[in-house]
């Protein structure tokens, strides 16, 4: 396929993918660059859709085009993917790999939250590629991390530095996702879970009194239900409602007024702007760390454990005060494993992107 002079250019402008994280061996296919091979990849979430067209060169990945799309303004998968490759004015690609909320089964996702599914053989019909692939999205976050330098993370806790064996990530967004890198004493393999949809366990008579309001919504109550930008609303409405905290009256105005519900009342604790808004995330924070201390010791994820998702870099001055660490120590005999897993926040919200490219070009 001829992909004309333009790409060309364009390579010689845009930055290559390459891998410095330490500690972080992903293999890929060797050869792969040599043939210019061009990877149209996504990470579709509940929210959002990101897009970016590659191409494989013997040094790694260049993206030549990116776009945002919000997801619910489209009927499907396709028209997306159609949309961004017209406003682009792209070729065809060679493949496409997309990163997707929810469990892939079959080659097919139900998204999790979102009202479209996705089936490879639609996909490979409509946009006319034989070469597709989906992952999970936190499998995509975890390729990801090959594509990510240090300027791209922070550090909530150093850990030791020298410390190798499996890693874990879990991200909270419109939805907890989390996911593993298993470490076979040389590589890493990023595998999928649904663990953000295992029973939250209360420790606190909060807690419990959360549940049950939770249970009152909801039925079952996951972790989802309450490390999620929705339980961050959820929360705040259960100390409003239940506990009966103040609240200002700019505070209900701005919420009437404005969707971001969640942003509003993270900002408000960050700027602590109101009681109500920091206790919010004063609760939300230490579900987090808890859920995050949960899914270190079920990985043994001793190389590292990474918070991605579009909270956690929103959050970071919560995060990096005491009370993230100090719950997430709060474990059953196994704080000298914890303490020694380094623990970084993703701030690179194309981390998910990047890995569906980095699979779709160099694993396939």
């Amino acid at each position: 396929m001829n992909k004309g002079p333009d790409i060309i250019q364009a390579l010689k402008n845009k930055e290559s993918i390459t891998m410095t994280i330490k500690n972080l061996h992903i293999p890929r296919r060797s050869g792969i660059g040599e043939k210019g091979i061009t990877v149209l990849a996504g990470d579709i979430g509940g929210t959002k859709t990101n897009l970016a067209f590659y191409q494989a060169t013997e040094t790694g990945l260049n993206m030549l085009h990116t776009g945002r799309y919000p997801s619910a303004d489209f009927t499907s998968c396709t028209a997306i993917l159609q949309q961004f490759l017209s406003d682009n004015k792209c070729p065809a690609p060679d493949r496409i790999c997309l990163g997707v909320a929810g469990p892939v089964l079959g080659g097919k996702v139900d998204l999790t939250n979102l009202s479209w599914d996705i089936d490879i053989k639609d996909v490979k019909s409509v946009m006319g590629v034989e070469a597709v692939f989906l992952l999970n999205d936190l499998e995509a976050m975890a390729y990801g991390l090959a594509g990510l330098t240090e300027q791209d993370l922070i550090t909530l806790h150093a850990g030791n530095e020298n410390s190798t064996g499996n890693m874990a990530i879990i991200a909270p967004g419109t939805g907890l996702g989390e996911a593993g890198l298993y470490y076979n004493g040389t590589n890493h393999f990023p595998f999928p879970t649904e663990g953000g949809h295992t029973d939250f366990a209360p420790r606190t008579d909060l807690d419990y009194a959360l549940l049950k309001f939770l249970q009152n919504e909801y039925g079952v109550v996951s972790y989802e239900k309450v490390v999620a930008g929705p339980a961050i609303v959820d929360i705040y409405r259960f100390l409003r409602d239940v506990k009966k905290m103040e609240e200002p009256t700019w505070l209900k105005q701005a919420l009437e007024q404005e969707q971001q519900d969640s942003a509003i009342i993270s900002g408000a604790a960050i700027e602590q702007k109101a009681a109500i808004c920091v206790e919010t995330m004063a609760l939300f924070v230490r579900h987090l760390a808890r859920e995050a201390s949960n899914l270190v010791l079920k990985m043994k994820a001793t190389g590292g454990l990474f918070l991605g998702g579009g909270i956690p870099p929103k959050i970071a001055p919560l995060l990096m005060q005491p009370q993230f660490m100090e719950h997430y120590m709060d474990c059953d005999r196994m704080q000298h494993l914890l303490e020694n897993v380094p623990i970084r926040i993703i701030k690179n919200d194309k981390t998910g992107l990047i890995g569906a490219a980095y699979y779709g070009a160099f694993l396939m």
